[in-house]
């Protein structure tokens, strides 16, 4: 499968999941020559519901140094506004042409309403090969909370596990500081997601900073956190659990995408499922139900 069809597929899936979308409908668009014209640079700037910031600085120049020998081949796609023209698509081509010092640059004037325009973000941002882990938990959580849809669906419609989902979306829960880190490629996703096992977000974020300074692993981080949420027990030793139930706690761990603990008594047990907040309770909760 080469990569522009399988982005393709990605399109469709989540037009699966809000049929109202007309993307794909954009993309063909693009050939009629009636609607291409030249812009002034000046005039066009870029969507304000993108939440992608981040641009790599080396690939920006490549292609700007592309643009000055060739043009710029493919046209952006904008909308009009009262302040000029808003980018719908092409932002990065955009960049470089600006760094390529242009003038003008072709692009396809259409017409779309503020939620058009963030949906169309949306998309756009999922079907990005380098988008970031921060960049692509807050597209899946926008999807949830605009649209009502379940981890599960937009499992199948992007081609990722459920735990994938799961665990992509807890990243948002961690301390804003270690978010930012993450989007600047300070500390990796693996990182962060070994720092939620910390309850109190400025622990977390002091982890953080020493993982960034001592370079160390996901293991490592993993050793810390588990290391610092040993209860304190000088007078009691605790037996090992035996490797049944530990078989089946990990089970339950890949399953609810959370930690879970077994408990085993003389009489009775107990196990306990971890959640971080009402979302992912009920998340919890429906998979609880669906099971039942």
């Amino acid at each position: 499968m080469t990569r522009s069809n399988k982005k393709r597929g990605l399109g469709r899936g989540l037009q699966a999941l809000i049929p109202e979308l007309k993307t794909m409908d954009l993309i063909e668009e693009v050939e009629d020559e009636e609607k291409i014209k030249k812009i002034s640079i000046n005039k066009i700037y870029p969507n304000k519901h993108q939440p992608r910031k981040n641009f790599n600085e080396e690939t920006l120049k490549e292609l700007a140094d592309s643009i000055k020998i060739y043009g710029l081949i493919q046209p952006i796609v904008v909308t009009e506004r009262e302040d000029g023209f808003m980018i719908i698509s092409g932002e990065r081509r955009w960049r470089a042409a600006r760094i390529a010092e242009l003038k003008e640059i072709p692009a396809i004037v259409t017409d779309y309403d503020e939620r058009q325009l963030m949906e169309i973000a949306l998309i756009e941002n999922i079907q990005r090969d380098d988008l970031n882990a921060i960049e692509e938990a807050n597209a899946y959580k926008y999807l949830m909370d605009t649209y009502k849809v379940k981890q599960e669906e937009i499992a199948e419609s992007v081609g990722k596990s459920r735990p994938y989902i799961t665990n992509i979306l807890r990243l948002l829960q961690l301390d804003s500081r270690i978010i930012e880190m993450i989007k600047n490629e300070e500390i990796t996703p693996g990182h962060g997601k070994a720092l939620l096992g910390i309850d109190d977000h400025n622990i977390q974020h002091q982890l953080a900073l020493k993982v960034k300074k001592e370079k160390l692993s996901v293991r490592q981080v993993e050793e810390l956190v588990r290391n610092l949420n040993k209860p304190i027990k000088k007078d009691k030793k605790e037996k090992p659990k035996d490797i049944f139930l530990l078989e089946i706690e990990e089970n339950l761990k890949r399953f609810f995408g959370t930690k879970v603990n077994i408990v085993k008594g003389k009489k009775k047990g107990k196990i306990e499922i971890e959640y971080y907040n009402d979302e992912d309770l009920d998340r919890i909760v429906n998979l609880l139900e669906e099971i039942s």
